[in-house]
Formats: structure tokens, sequence, C-alpha cells
């Protein structure tokens, strides 16, 4: 199995304070999933993160008894190219974009990068997590859904657009345990994800792309515009645009 250590960009962490004073850079939450549940889904491995001393008693650093760690930049969400680019990698090899490490295989230190011309989605700055939130969203929704079949919408719903996107991947997805009664889903600007024990309650509006993740709840008669993230177990009402929150959050109006 391979071992994988997310490495805090120094300069992508200082950028991206205060969020990254109480977790990784690859903690934080772009699309519907963090870059480090990303990362885990496309690579199989054992994952741990180099961050700062005092987050590190949180979240410890896992070297390789055999010092064969792959480490990949925290900031850095994958896609279908990259992700094989960099399992591709052998001992002492690196990618690097723009003069930045993107990921290597060994001591970095001492490794030969490649240097990469591709397009990478990165969270440079805090503006980039609303900026790019819906590119995420949808590289993530993809990535969820594919080969699965979403739960039936509630006949009491209205769903406004095509139901499937261009390329026949469903326009909303409903996984189970979840709950939506009574509102008004628009797809036509992007897909609308609804996670595990999510609930959208009577009288709710949503715009995609938008997601919900696990237990989170659009309170009655809430206005969701995307592109916009709920994270676990957040609780809103009133009105969101462009809105990304971490989890374990409530906004009442």
């Amino acid at each position: 199995m391979r071992n994988i250590i997310l490495f805090d960009p120094v300069e992508a962490r200082e950028n991206l304070l205060p969020l990254t004073y109480t977790r990784p850079v690859a903690l934080l939450r772009h699309g519907i999933l963090t870059v480090a549940e990303k990362w885990q889904h496309v690579i199989e491995g054992r994952y741990s993160f180099e961050t700062q001393d005092y987050l590190s008693i949180k979240y410890p650093l896992e070297l390789a008894d055999d010092d064969d760690n792959l480490f990949i930049a925290g900031n850095v969400e994958p896609d279908g190219l990259l992700v094989e680019a960099v399992k591709a990698l052998q001992p002492g090899e690196a990618i690097t974009c723009k003069g930045a490490l993107v990921a290597a295989r060994g001591d970095r230190g001492r490794c030969t990068a490649t240097e990469w011309d591709g397009d990478i989605l990165a969270i440079n700055q805090l503006y980039d997590i609303f900026m790019t939130n819906g590119e995420a969203v949808m590289r993530d929704y993809r990535m969820l859904t594919a080969g699965r079949k979403s739960q039936e919408l509630s006949d009491s719903c209205r769903l406004i657009g095509s139901p499937e996107l261009p390329d026949g991947t469903p326009a909303l997805f409903i996984e189970e345990g979840a709950t939506v009664e009574g509102a008004i889903i628009n797809v036509k600007n992007g897909p609308v994800y609804v996670g595990r024990g999510a609930e959208i309650m009577e009288g709710a509006c949503l715009r995609g792309p938008v997601a919900l993740c696990e237990h989170a709840v659009v309170n009655m008669g809430g206005k969701i515009y995307g592109p916009t993230t709920l994270g676990p177990y957040c609780k809103v009402g009133g009105e969101l645009n462009n809105v990304v929150m971490t989890g374990y959050s409530n906004k009442a109006h």
C-alpha cells in the first residue's frame, strides 16, 4: 500500500489563513469534498499530513519504514491526467507546475522534477475557494455519481431543467437516507447533490450547482444560489449565494 503524505505548501498555507490555523491545507473543503477526500477517492493508500508542528498533534505525519513516501501538495486537486502522472512517479521523480512542487516520490530535495504543462485546479488564495467552487462541485459530482443511481425525487418537488447533463449524468443526485420534500430545484446552470442524511425542507429553492454534504439541512423557505456548498451537518435558512460552509455551522436567517 502506498504511503501518501499531503503536505502544506508554505505560501499557500500563509495565503489561506485564518482557515489553515486549525487544519492542514488538504482538509479545506472545495466543491463537495475536501482535497484529502478527493485524493483518497482516486489513489488508494495510507494517508497522513505534513503540517505545522502544533497541528501535527491531531494530524500526525506517518513516514514509510523504507522511505518510499509519495508527497502531494495539499492545495492541488486531482484530475484524470494528473492522477495518472502521480501514480506513475518512480522513486526520485517529482512533478512541478510553474516551479511549485505538485508531487514527489522519495526525498523531495533530491528528486528530478518534470514540469507539468497541463491545467491544474489548486487553492492558492482564499478567493479561489469561492471563484472556482462551481468547477470543483462539477468535478466531485461526476466522480461521486459515476455509475450510480440516485433516489427518486418526491412528487411534491419540482425540477426545473433537463434531468440529465449533456453527458447523460443525472442533473440531480439524492443519496440514500436524504429527504427532499416540497422543494423547487433548478439544474439549468449546474447539478444539485444531496448527501446521505441531508434534508431539503418544504418551500426551499435551490439553483445549481449546489452540494449538500451528509446531514446538511436547508430550512423551510431557504433560497440557495450556486455555486454553493454546505458542509457536513450544516443547517441554513434565508439566502446564500456562492458560499462554502466547511461543516458543523448554522446560518438561521
